[in-house]
């Protein structure tokens, strides 16, 4: 990684130093939140069906500010982003254009994932989960609600509570209760966990094996990523240690976000971002995320994998991908205020 970040920087200086040359006509240049792993498959699809090459620069922070420094010299021609606050961030961000009257777009892609000025669109969703010990977890049903009651007590573990999958879910309580009852709600959720807040998604799974913790947050995919992790194989074992739970299930549904993209406002390899936008808002594409990244389709009558389909049955909560968006720099400050991120008071 450190080699290719190392690459990518010489390339993309060269290229806002003016060496219109270092990009070819058939190559695409992608910004990406998501990480390389995440996007390979479907990017090894694109290339070995169009010819077109791409090139990746993963960042998991400063995309905007970056894309705008370039300005009118960036190479950036896509943006591929991990939740529905990046992409309001980016269209806010002057740094996206317009895609209308895509054919392929309107047809595969629900207007519901779909930004009505069209600068940007949904590919995937997934949920935001509990996995829970199965050796000490009795319960096979739990809110949201439910991870502030004191019978956690010590038993929770979570990534950083400023990280996006996390703020999308505070923002998405904010929305549905209000900012003073998510205040309370954060409070009692941070006294309830059994250390401060570290890692990723696939650790907190490694703690609950290790009888760290008893339950944490974590999205559906990394489940089925790490059940078949054949070069990490401890990692199939982090995964046979937990079974998911849908939060609310019988009642609003289950928390669920989405992976995107849009165009940079000067991409300036146009065409080709056209065609990769077409390539993964595709049936083929979205079988790949389905199968070899275990996400939930966007597209209508697509099926999500046998081993998704195995975690159960997700009932999505419905609440707009905008209200998420317009209340996460509330749920960004609540986090701070009542310190989430310094982990349990007592």
């Amino acid at each position: 990684m450190k080699k290719f970040l190392i690459a990518s920087a010489a390339i993309l200086s060269a290229v806002t130093a003016g060496s219109s040359a270092a990009w070819a006509n058939g190559e695409v240049n992608i910004y990406s939140y998501r990480q390389p792993e995440l996007i390979k498959p479907l990017l090894d699809a694109f290339t070995k069906e169009t010819g077109i090459t791409t090139n990746v620069l993963f960042l998991d922070k400063g995309l905007v500010e970056r894309i705008r420094a370039e300005g009118a010299n960036s190479p950036a021609d896509v943006i591929l982003t991990i939740d529905i606050a990046r992409l309001s961030e980016a269209k806010d961000g002057g740094v996206v254009q317009p895609v209308k009257g895509n054919v392929t777009i309107d047809k595969d892609i629900p207007s519901a994932f779909r930004d009505p000025d069209g600068e940007w669109f949904g590919l995937t969703t997934r949920g935001r989960v509990v996995y829970a010990s199965k050796e000490r977890v009795a319960e096979n049903a739990i809110t949201y609600e439910e991870l502030a009651d004191p019978k956690w007590k010590g038993k929770i573990c979570i990534r950083d509570g400023q990280h996006a999958y996390n703020l999308a879910l505070f923002a998405s309580m904010v929305a549905h209760h209000g900012a003073d009852y998510t205040e309370k709600w954060l409070t009692g959720f941070k006294n309830n966990l059994a250390r401060k807040p570290d890692g990723n998604d696939r650790s907190q799974a490694k703690s609950i094996l290790a009888g760290e913790c008893d339950i944490s947050l974590g999205n559906t995919y990394y489940v089925g990523l790490m059940m078949t992790n054949d070069k990490e194989p401890e990692q199939k074992e982090w995964a046979s240690a937990i079974k998911i739970l849908f939060p609310n299930a019988a009642d609003r549904g289950t928390h669920v976000n989405i992976s995107g993209m849009a165009m940079a406002k000067n991409a300036p390899n146009k065409q080709n971002a056209v065609k990769l936008m077409e390539f993964l808002a595709s049936g083929e594409a979205q079988k790949i995320y389905a199968e070899e990244v275990f996400e939930y389709p966007v597209m209508p009558g697509a099926e999500p994998s046998d081993i998704v389909k195995s975690f159960g049955t997700l009932k999505p909560d419905n609440l707009p991908l905008t209200d998420i968006a317009k209340n996460r720099k509330t749920a960004s400050e609540l986090v701070d205020k009542v310190g989430f991120n310094d982990g349990p008071s007592n």
